[in-house]
């Protein structure tokens, strides 16, 4: 059930935004009360500018509980340089984890448009505002 759970969530994503030119593979891991932070680190694979280490980290603040770790696959498009992605991308999301879960949420800053689709398990449930920040190094600051 979970792989047909994150095709049907890769499917969504391609039928609303076409054919990724870069994608990221990588874990994170999060936690919340009421305020919290969201660490992640993996490899952006582009179609024509190679493989790359990325890091993000991101505060968030919502009615928002618990922790979880998970397996990420973020879909990036009109990525015109490597350099692009490197920005805080603001979005909203929302978590019910209970054992394991599923989850895709939309950012946008500028024209790039990143999809990250999350696999993970932990314990978490609730709404909240937040961004996430990309970075090429590990940083523990989530500003």
């Amino acid at each position: 059930s979970v792989s047909r759970g994150l095709a049907a969530l890769g499917e969504r994503a391609v039928g609303e935004f076409g054919l990724p030119n870069a994608y990221v593979l990588g874990e994170e891991a999060g936690g919340a009360l009421f305020a919290g932070a969201r660490y992640g680190e993996g490899t952006m694979y582009t179609r024509n500018q190679g493989e790359h280490p990325i890091f993000w980290q991101g505060p968030s603040i919502g009615l928002d509980f618990g922790g979880d770790g998970s397996k990420v696959m973020m879909l990036v498009y009109n990525l015109a340089s490597v350099d692009s992605v490197f920005e805080r991308y603001p979005g909203v999301d929302g978590s019910a984890y209970m054992v394991g879960g599923l989850g895709m949420t939309v950012m946008k800053f500028g024209d790039v448009v990143l999809v990250p689709i999350r696999s993970g398990v932990g314990l978490r449930a609730g709404l909240n505002v937040g961004y996430l920040k990309f970075t090429r190094e590990p940083t523990w600051n989530p500003f």
